[in-house]
């Protein structure tokens, strides 16, 4: 239901293959599909989706082995399969109506993620329907008769006529004609919404405790995920088994809104433009490449209710669906539980999507995509699918041979060198058939078609065999190192699980355990083989140019009548679910005094939390300063990477490092300079040592300054471009003025003059200044500092840091209008609105306020804005707190939506920041769940450390979430109401908006005064 979800997924790539990973985000900044196939080194600091890539490669298929094979065992009265060894010891259950169960224990949280899926996507929508399957998701969170209803025997009548309704309005072709209807379907849904409870499914889940409430319609599969309490599994099943026995397609017109916003945010991103060429260009035939999963315009103009009833009475059945749970539970328990919710449901014959093999691609094909992003080039080979099990083995090493972020060919030879803006490599992994591609980017003065040159030159070196054969083994030995963060992990266990049972009913689970081990196997002749049999001319290749896309279609806005979303109304069912007991979960408190060890080491100071689960170690040298200390500190730790010391190259350190399995990194923030190094304990000594080498004995390379500074230029250029990086800019304007974070950028005068002397000088001294030495790790407190002590050099007193730059928050005195003018199909807006220094006591209060306003599907804002008045597919609000003492909260709210209903859109979200809506049962839900977060929260390993941090910027030395516990019960309305009258209503916001200057201009003035923001302005260059 994401922006990401639709067709697009979110693909990583550095080792041997690419699994999709979706990002769902409802209620945070705009996320968009940069690139198709999204790379570790050049995007993604969200740690959470890099472990899940990583830990999804370990498990793709492999050779069965001896060691794993398929077993089975009887325990509760259930018989399950196995696979021996298998690390995340997972049950395979097939109930007696087909049902497919997956289980894996995991006991380290008190939480559970739960999917469940169902084998049908965008492949499976009729030829005539396309998009219905993801319409089909949405409506899923709509209800059934049971809730969602506030009279069902009244409500049905109504949404029967809709039905018909539109099925009249699909044959008629006069467009006066159709609008007629429509308006006469807008009525009817009016009347049908007042028997309506909207967002019950999500205040059900949201007061059980549930988080990361969402779901995503892919080309073979759509899943609905829920991560729960582990209290919470009766409630989660009963909701489950009810949500799809007999689902009613309620509030359609004003959802079907939603997904046309939708559509049109796909429109204005060039990266799903080139995602969506290239898989018409390579599946000419196949649904792949025919049919886009959120649908053709002509298709989304014309749904057909009836249709969307025959595709999921077709496809929602047991034989079709799986059920996978991965976390604290008692799978004997679980397994039972969902056999009795389950039993309702009754096989039927599924019809597979069975496509002619598509014929070869015997010479490259061209296509080009224009659009105002930066350029690139996509190069994409089918493969083999996903079935094919030998041959995705090798796929995956090859894939790593060419990149796998540190000692792969385009590395080496292409990153390294700095031969491009960057570059990578890919597989995506699909039933029918695997992609391998290649991307890249063009520096200064370089065209796509020298990149593609570069590119296809990789290969050439691959099929010719000039790699180290001993790199498999690196390859192994890293793949085993994803492997142990990955198991850490609830979501990375149950993607895993349903992506084994979409893709092959989890047949190929054997090898799926076995990857590991078997990448050991392949031989370099297997590798350069099968480069030779399947890299060739045989590719499509996708020129993103700069340019206007006249070809551009949006999604017409139609007449919608607001409708009611009765937020006090609550169904029997929702009053049954809330009822049924649940065992509390004692919450845990941080006790920084105990949880953290601390010594020292020489004259600093070291902070210590023991692993006791595996053998992997985190080591961090953390300073207190950064770039508002020094522009030019970020970009001496980005040019460390292309730099020589005296024993060795910058290529063999890569090696060194990827033959090790270690990782280091320096990242220099605003405030906080980190070097991190990390990787198995065994090589503990060998790691730290190399980086303590690298860091002192760092040569000046006044060549790679060069090209990285080309690059640099290229990069901020390519910014100016992005939509997202410049709302990111105009926001920073609003809360701080013209000098801000954002643009504290060296000016191009100042880069230019920069020495490789002078990054080298500030990398050497980088250790003179004071830093605190943090440890996560088996090895015990004293040997750890000793072992520590032994190898990093600290000085016999320290060096003063420079003086920081301070920025300020802005007062908005008046209401006023920042714009960008950007090329676009939707307009997004940005109100803040900046407020009072941090206050601890006021913690609890803007928790429970953000919840409650606009947090999540249930909140006033969602219902308001996306389900009452359809006026927005994203819509949120909340009050941003600060990370230091010193600093002031922000009041923020969004709305991305088409530009003509940009007025609406902004007067509907007006109205709530003016006057807050109140729902006493809505209040209850959020207090509720805000318990049930707490409660099952387990801040575990080096993030005890980094909370005890964060709370030493706030000025605290307890962990808050004890007094924001202790004050939830005592919260009423009346605190969120005079929260929310003193901090938002009828004060003055800046109104930060990206849009078409032609399609809004002459609307803006009636917010405030207008500042048109220059591009030099926002970036600071």
């Amino acid at each position: 239901m994401t922006d990401l979800t639709i067709g697009c997924p979110l693909v990583l790539s550095t080792a041997h293959t690419i699994l999709p990973i979706f990002i769902f985000i409802y209620f945070s900044l705009p996320v968009y599909l940069t690139d198709k196939f999204q790379k570790t080194n050049y995007c993604m600091s969200l740690k959470r989706v890099v472990s899940l890539f990583l830990f999804a490669c370990t498990l793709q298929t492999a050779g069965a082995q001896e060691k794993y094979q398929w077993k089975e065992a009887t325990s509760g009265g259930y018989t399950y399969k196995y696979i021996s060894n298998d690390p995340m010891k997972a049950r395979f259950y097939t109930l007696k109506n087909g049902l497919t169960v997956i289980l894996s224990v995991n006991k380290k949280d008190p939480r559970i993620q739960t999917l469940i899926g169902t084998r049908a996507g965008s492949d499976n929508d009729p030829k005539d329907h396309t998009g219905l399957a993801h319409y089909l998701e949405h409506l899923l969170f709509k209800g059934t008769q049971q809730y969602g209803s506030l009279d069902w025997a009244k409500e049905k009548p109504l949404i029967d006529k809709i039905s018909d309704l539109y099925d009249k309005y699909n044959k008629t072709v006069d467009p006066a004609a159709r609008k007629v209807v429509y308006h006469e379907i807008d009525s009817v849904s009016g009347i049908a919404a007042k028997y309506a409870i909207a967002n019950e499914y999500d205040k059900m889940m949201t007061g059980m405790g549930a988080q990361g409430t969402n779901a995503h319609t892919w080309v073979e599969e759509t899943i609905y995920e829920e991560d729960i309490p582990s209290n919470a599994i009766d409630k989660y099943l009963t909701v489950q088994a009810e949500r799809f026995r007999d689902p009613v397609f309620r509030l359609f017109h004003t959802e079907l809104e939603a997904v046309y916003e939708e559509k049109n945010r796909g429109l204005d991103n060039d990266g799903r433009k080139v995602y969506e060429t290239m898989l018409a260009a390579l599946f000419p035939t196949h649904n792949y490449g025919q049919q886009s999963t959120i649908g053709t315009i002509e298709h989304l103009k014309n749904p057909n209710l009836k249709a969307i009833r025959q595709f999921y009475n077709e496809y929602y059945v047991p034989n079709n669906m799986a059920v996978v749970m991965a976390g604290d539970f008692d799978p004997d328990y679980v397994v039972k539980l969902i056999d009795q919710k389950f039993a309702y449901m009754k096989a039927k014959p599924v019809k597979e999507y069975k496509p002619v093999p598509e014929a070869p691609i015997k010479a490259p094909v061209v296509k080009e995509v224009l659009g105002p992003d930066a350029e690139s080039v996509d190069i994409a080979f089918r493969m083999p699918g996903a079935l094919d099990t030998k041959s995705n083995l090798v796929l995956g090493v090859m894939g790593s041979i060419l990149q796998n972020g540190k000692a792969g060919l385009l590395d080496l030879n292409i990153n390294k060198q700095q031969k491009v803006l960057n570059a990578s490599a890919g597989v995506m992994s699909l039933k029918d058939y695997s992609i391998f591609s290649l991307s890249g980017k063009a520096k200064q003065g370089q065209t796509l078609e020298d990149v593609k040159a570069l590119l296809l030159g990789q290969l050439e070196i691959l099929k010719k065999g000039e790699f180290d054969e001993t790199l498999v083994k690196a390859i192994v030995n890293n793949a085993k190192l994803s492997e142990l963060q990955g198991l850490e992990n609830n979501n990375n266990r149950a993607t895993s699980l349903m992506d084994a049972f979409i893709k092959s009913r989890a047949q190929d689970w054997a090898h799926d355990v076995a990857y590991v081990d078997d990448m050991g196997t392949v031989t370099k002749k297997q590798i350069v083989d099968y480069a030779n049999k399947y890299l060739n001319d045989n590719y499509v290749i996708i020129y993103k140019r700069k340019g206007e896309d006249k070809n551009i279609q949006k999604v017409e806005k139609p007449a919608i009548t607001p409708v009611e979303v009765n937020r006090e109304a609550q169904s029997s069912f929702l009053k049954q679910v809330a009822a049924m007991p649940a065992t509390p979960v004692k919450p845990q408190w941080l006790d920084y005094e105990k949880d953290i060890q601390k010594t020292t080491v020489g004259n600093t100071d070291m902070m210590y939390v023991q692993n006791k689960d595996n053998g992997l170690f985190h080591l961090y040298y953390r300073f207190d300063m950064g770039s508002w200390n020094s522009k030019k500190l970020p970009l001496a730790a980005q040019y460390l990477q292309f730099l020589r010391t005296d024993k060795y190259t910058s290529e063999q350190i890569s090696k060194e490092f990827y033959n090790i399995a270690c990782n280091f990194s320096i990242s220099a923030s605003t405030d906080n300079t980190t070097i991190s190094i990390s990787g198995l304990q065994d090589n503990f000594d060998k790691a730290v040592a190399l980086f303590e080498h690298v860091i002192a004995n760092c040569k000046p390379d006044e060549a790679a300054l060069a090209a990285l500074k080309g690059r640099l230029q290229k990069a901020r250029a390519d910014s100016k471009l992005n939509k997202g990086a410049i709302m990111k800019g105009v926001v920073n304007y609003a809360m701080y003025g013209a000098k801000n974070p954002f643009n504290n950028q060296l000016s191009q005068a100042e880069l230019d003059a920069i020495t490789a002397t002078e990054l080298t000088d500030i990398l050497h001294e980088l250790p003179a200044y004071k830093h605190t030495i943090i440890y996560w790790g088996p090895q015990p407190l004293e040997t750890a500092a000793a072992d520590v002590k032994k190898l990093h050099t600290l000085p016999a007193s320290f060096k003063v840091a420079p003086a920081a730059v301070k920025f300020v928050k802005d007062n908005q005195a008046q209401n006023q209008v920042l714009f960008a003018d950007y090329d676009m199909v939707q307009t997004e807006v940005n109100w803040l609105r900046n407020t009072d220094v941090y206050d601890p006591a006021k913690t609890g209060i803007v928790t429970l306020f953000n919840s409650y306003f606009g947090g999540g599907m249930g909140s006033v804002v969602f219902q308001t804005i996306r389900e009452s008045k359809a006026l927005a597919y994203s819509t949120y609000a909340f009050l941003a707190s600060p990370d230091k003492k010193s600093e002031r909260y922000s009041a923020i709210a969004y709305v991305g939506s088409q530009a003509d209903k940009m007025n609406d859109a902004i007067t509907g979200m007006n109205e709530l920041l003016n006057d807050i809506p109140r729902s006493d049962k809505l209040l209850e839900t959020a207090k509720e769940s805000m318990k049930q977060d707490i409660e099952t929260e387990r801040i575990t390993n080096d993030g005890i450390i980094f909370s005890y941090l964060a709370a030493q910027k706030l000025g605290l030395n307890t962990d808050i979430r004890k007094q924001v516990y202790e004050s939830i019960d005592k919260m009423n309305f009346d605190e969120v109401k005079k929260f929310h009258d003193e901090y938002l209503a009828h004060k003055p916001y800046t109104y930060c908006i990206v849009a078409s200057e032609k399609k809004v201009g002459e609307e803006l003035k009636k917010y405030g005064a207008v500042k048109k923001l220059s591009l030099e302005e926002i970036f600071g260059y």
